[in-house]
């Protein structure tokens, strides 16, 4: 395959940046967007110019770090995948590729493609810690948990805070990942102690950072890599809502 990049060159998080235009060839429909990325690197390391900064670590679509807005899309043009596990066979031969970092106030541009995700870690730092006392340690199984809020947990755990909700929304809202922190411990035993003030101090944090309001596009669940359903901002909602009043 041979194809063009159009990518999102900037030094620091203090310049301007701008598009620049890579004319890639014979990239295997078999590489990873970021093999892709890779393949380009080195050759302009060979020709003595400067690499493409971007973020990446397991490139097993876990750690989340790989965050690129691509052709218009968080993550690329398949639901469902983060840009680690997207692939070239999903581009057309000749076909131009426009890359750019995410773009949100809350995520200022460092170099290139990587942007400072650090408002995500003090939100989650603000949730605190549970403070049950357990002892020692116990059985799973000893704790009763419904198969209803075992699914709960679950499905918020996977959750893997690359913030394709927050490029995803106009409003740049972070209510998904939020959302989907706050429910993976209140549906829990262990986190129904904190579990009011939990939720307002995460919300508190969240608007302390610059995120926006929620936009009600839904455009953060659709470009979700994990899927999360917005059903979680409408159960953090209600449970912001009765921590304020109680």
């Amino acid at each position: 395959m041979n194809l063009t990049l159009k990518i999102w060159r900037q030094k620091n998080k203090n310049a301007e940046g701008k598009f620049e235009t890579y004319p890639v060839k014979d990239v295997s429909p078999d590489m990873s967007f970021l093999e892709m990325f890779d393949y380009l690197n080195e050759e302009l390391i060979n020709k003595g110019e400067e690499p493409i900064a971007f973020d990446s670590d397991c490139r097993e679509g876990i750690c989340g770090s790989c965050s690129m807005w691509i052709n218009g899309r968080a993550h690329g043009p398949v639901p469902g995948v983060t840009t680690c596990q997207l692939h070239m066979r999903s581009f057309k031969d000749g076909e131009t590729i426009t890359v750019e970092p995410w773009r949100a106030k809350a995520f200022p541009v460092i170099k290139d493609l990587v942007v400072d995700r650090s408002s995500f870690d003090k939100v989650i730092a603000a949730g605190g810690f549970v403070s049950i006392n357990t002892g020692g340690a116990q059985d799973g199984n000893t704790i009763l948990i419904s198969k209803d809020d075992a699914s709960e947990a679950f499905s918020a755990s996977m959750c893997i805070g690359c913030g394709a909700c927050v490029a995803a929304c106009k409003n740049s809202s972070a209510m998904l990942f939020v959302s989907s922190k706050i429910f993976h411990f209140a549906s829990l035993p262990q986190g129904k102690v904190e579990a009011k003030t939990r939720v307002q101090n995460m919300v508190a944090k969240m608007d302390e950072e610059g995120f926006g309001d929620c936009s009600n596009t839904y455009a953060c669940e659709a470009q979700c890599p994990k899927e999360i359903s917005v059903e979680k901002i409408a159960k953090m909602n209600r449970e912001y809502l009765t921590a304020k009043l109680t």
